[in-house]
């Protein structure tokens, strides 16, 4: 047990810490950070936009963090808001959010691509499965 924990645990600290590494040094010439890349990938692909609580869960990052990235890409003019209450407000991608957008999707395709060289369909279906069920059963538990 105490080895699959120090295994997992090794995997997904260097995957993490690989990807932040990856996200800092392709994004630097649009002028954004790890979590910036984030908010605009899931706002490009949910084209009704999603409310900064939304975004919150799907990025995986804390209220504060998310008001803060909230802030700077609107202030880029990337993104703009609704109507309504600040935090329950749908965001969306501006044109020129979505022109940036469109140039990280081929950036990201390629790492994934990377990540994932020598494993078949199977095996991918297989671990994305697995790392989905291990993320739900540690929400679960924790949200208890």
């Amino acid at each position: 047990m105490i080895q699959r924990f120090q295994d997992f645990l090794s995997g997904i600290t260097v995957c993490y810490k690989f990807i932040q590494r990856i996200k800092n040094a392709e994004m630097t010439e649009f002028g954004l950070k790890g979590t910036h890349v984030a908010c605009m990938f899931y706002l490009n692909h949910t084209p009704e936009g999603l409310t900064s609580a939304q975004l919150c869960s799907l990025c995986a990052e804390d209220k504060a963090s998310i008001s803060r990235t909230v802030a700077y890409l609107r202030q880029r003019g990337y993104i703009e808001a609704g109507s309504g209450r600040a935090y329950r407000t749908p965001l969306r991608l501006t044109e020129s959010g979505e022109e940036i957008a469109r140039q990280m999707d081929p950036i990201i395709e390629e790492w994934v691509s990377i990540g994932g060289v020598g494993m078949t369909d199977e095996q991918r279906a297989s671990f994305y499965d697995t790392l989905s069920l291990i993320a739900d059963n540690l929400r679960k538990e924790l949200e208890k």
